[in-house]
């Protein structure tokens, strides 16, 4: 008779490497929604207004972060489809401001006649 182990190779699937990537997920779960709360609480805090447009700044970039790295998988994917992501991310920012700066107020005005 064959006897029939059952590794992780054997059926494809590391049910260990799955358990500990949702434990993973959890936790930046976790740790996104504490970070929201932060944020909520640092709008009502009395300190001067740039140093919590800053502080809410940093802490929206590492939600952006954790969000592209693990919930979007880019940490398991091969660098080239990183560095294809973060492109778009720059010509899309880029983007974005040209057009702010394009079609500021001021810009928008009619012309004197």
């Amino acid at each position: 008779m064959s006897s029939h182990s059952h590794s992780p190779a054997a059926d494809g699937h590391d049910h260990g490497h799955d358990e500990s990537k949702f434990q993973i997920y959890v936790q930046i779960a976790m740790l996104l929604a504490v970070i929201t709360g932060v944020e909520i609480v640092a709008v009502y805090l009395p300190f001067a207004k740039w140093i919590i447009v800053t502080t809410l700044i940093v802490l929206s970039t590492v939600k952006f972060m954790y969000v592209i790295f693990y919930f979007m998988h880019l940490r398991w994917d091969k660098p080239f489809c990183t560095i294809l992501f973060f492109i778009g991310l720059v010509i899309a920012g880029a983007t974005a401001w040209a057009l702010i700066a394009l079609f500021q107020a001021e810009a928008s005005l009619p012309l004197p006649t």
